[in-house]
């Protein structure tokens, strides 16, 4: 009996077929087929239909490689589908501090190359009753803070209004902010463009200042992906991105349209706004960045802070110091 054990010619077949077919639907595409007006003609024609047509040839416009014009073999389904080992136990973690899916998925994305998707993630709070969250949840996700000085700042820009000045600037003004995450040590500048390199220069100053007054070194950034401060096409030609770039500093992004993953800096806003701004009318800009400058050395050295458990800024960080050096 002969033996079709390495008999290539359905492989073969396979790939002349899929030659032909590519060649054809090009033609389609271009509009020079004397044969099909449109796609859909072409795909009743040949018995098949976009969705397959498109998987191979996507997949051999990616490799070049004919071997793609095969079928693939697959494992059963069910395979693919099951989770990740542990993983079940890190959601549930992270749930009962108080995270939703997204914050969830993006803290496992961080640690795990295998990811489950937003509705996995969901099914698996309802599964263990965590899809609501509880008031100590709340309360968890409220207090938590980083563990360690400088591990990540969060920087921000925000407008000021024209109303609060007796004679206004010439142009629009703002104030950038950067808030250590983990002791609310905050520092804010008054600037007069948004554009990347002024945003950029302010941010350095602030950077300095912290590291030089209180010992504060950053390891990450967070900022939003305004076009001050992001650039994740060409980062090294980008302002911002390329000072943390030259510092060592790694940038993280907020996700669009979620001002909450920047909260402690939108919190820091709030607060000042409440303190400084609301209500006060000031002569000119020099008169606003003087006051700022005061209140700013008030909040990091006398302001008790409800999150750091009425401590200030300062003292919670030389706590935090003191108690890294003992452990040491």
């Amino acid at each position: 009996m002969r033996d079709n054990t390495f008999d290539r010619t359905i492989e073969r077949n396979y790939v002349t077929k899929w030659r032909f077919l590519i060649a054809e639907y090009e033609e389609v595409k271009a509009g020079r087929s004397p044969a099909f007006r449109r796609v859909g003609d072409f795909y009743r024609h040949h018995g098949t239909c976009s969705q397959t047509f498109r998987k191979y040839y996507n997949r051999y416009l990616r490799s070049g490689a004919e071997a793609d014009l095969l079928p693939q073999r697959r494992g059963p389904k069910w395979r693919e589908r099951r989770e990740p080992e542990g993983i079940e136990a890190e959601i549930v973690a992270c749930r009962k501090r108080g995270m939703n899916r997204y914050e969830v998925h993006a803290a496992l994305r961080e640690r795990r190359d295998t990811v489950p998707s937003l509705s996995s993630i969901y099914r698996t709070f309802k599964r263990y009753q965590l899809n609501r969250r509880s008031p100590a949840m709340r309360e968890e996700k409220r207090r938590i803070i980083k563990d360690k000085i400088g591990e990540l700042g969060h920087v921000d820009l925000h407008q000021l209004s024209r109303d609060m000045f007796l004679v206004p600037p010439l142009s629009t003004a703002f104030i950038v902010s950067l808030v250590d995450s983990c002791s609310r040590l905050a520092w804010a500048e008054v600037l007069t463009s948004k554009k990347a390199l002024p945003v950029m220069f302010k941010t350095l100053k602030m950077i300095n200042t912290l590291n030089v007054t209180y010992g504060v070194q950053f390891a990450e950034i967070l900022s939003d992906n305004g076009a001050e401060f992001a650039s994740r096409n060409t980062p090294e030609e980008h302002p911002f991105e390329a000072m943390l770039l030259e510092l060592g500093i790694k940038h993280r992004y907020t996700k669009p349209y979620r001002p909450q993953t920047n909260g402690k800096d939108e919190r820091f806003w709030r607060t000042l706004d409440d303190d400084v701004i609301e209500g006060a009318t000031f002569d000119n800009l020099d008169h606003f960045a003087n006051e700022l400058f005061e209140y700013i050395v008030y909040y990091n050295n006398f302001r008790p802070h409800q999150a750091l458990g009425g401590k200030s800024p300062k003292e919670f960080a030389a706590a935090k110091t003191e108690t890294i050096r003992s452990a040491n």
